[in-house]
């Protein structure tokens, strides 16, 4: 169905299905050039002299007088006129129901959703926002947010945004969830973001799902959700260190007090 927000998204789609279909060269002709002309034709007669021809009459042609070929691009019409009725919300098709030919109705739609040059800018800044602020929700697994950031790439190089493979792979990498941090920092190390697409890196990251989860929940464990679980580890092991200094500190001085003590009992004044 036709998003009002999304017109170039939706002809690329229309585009592609009729592609797709049986006799789908013929149903775009019909949506880029218009219905199929069927023209005239007049009939060969005999003459009155034997062997002679004689031309008859101009007459509209009929759907018999076309060949293979031309019946087929005339069916594409109809075809063409259906899928594009289809496509679109009861409230623009209330706005172009009397245009019967495909053609009408896709210039017609471009008209009213496409609009002017400064909507088209106006989209084009949408789309910029939506990528400064692009972010990996939480709770959110790799495919999702690999889903999203591909339908927003996409939607940009609809309207001929281009941006080059670093900016799009730096920005798929460097604003996934903190759990992500170390596979993230390997893929920077070993793979690079030069040579590598958005598929490569989402194949390789999915890999390490379960391990990312995993640095997740120890991270909300600990109730440290911005640190790297190794340095957890650390954290957990140094606070153990200086519970067993408090320990010894608080033995050593009990050594003491008992040693003054048994003095005292010793040496009564």
């Amino acid at each position: 169905m036709l998003d009002r927000t999304d017109f170039e998204s939706w002809q690329q789609r229309i585009r592609l299905y009729c592609l797709g279909k049986d006799n789908g060269e013929n149903i775009m002709k019909s949506i880029k050039e218009g219905p199929f002309q069927m023209g005239t034709v007049s009939d060969v007669i005999a003459g009155e002299t034997e062997g002679a021809v004689q031309q008859g009459p101009v007459r509209a042609r009929v759907l018999s007088d076309l060949s293979a070929e031309e019946k087929e691009r005339y069916k594409a019409d109809i075809r063409a006129t259906n899928i594009l009725l289809q496509g679109i919300p009861k409230d623009i098709y209330s706005l172009i129901n009397h245009y019967t030919d495909a053609k009408d109705i896709w210039e017609n739609v471009k008209m009213i959703l496409e609009g002017s040059e400064l909507t088209k800018d106006d989209r084009e800044s949408q789309l910029y926002d939506e990528f400064e602020h692009f972010r990996q929700i939480k709770g959110e697994g790799i495919q999702g947010y690999y889903v999203r950031f591909t339908k927003l790439i996409n939607d940009m190089r609809n309207i001929k945004m281009t941006m080059s493979r670093m900016q799009l792979n730096s920005k798929f990498v460097n604003n996934m969830l903190p759990e992500w941090s170390r596979f993230i920092t390997e893929v920077k190390l070993n793979r690079g973001l030069k040579e590598s697409n958005c598929d490569q890196l989402y194949a390789y990251l999915k890999q390490h799902e379960v391990h990312a989860n995993e640095n997740r929940i120890m991270m909300e464990r600990f109730g440290q959700p911005n640190t790297d679980p190794l340095a957890l580890v650390s954290d957990a092991s140094a606070q153990h260190c200086q519970k067993v200094m408090v320990l010894l500190r608080i033995e050593d001085n009990l050594d003491i007090v008992y040693g003054i003590t048994a003095r005292a009992e010793h040496n009564p004044t």
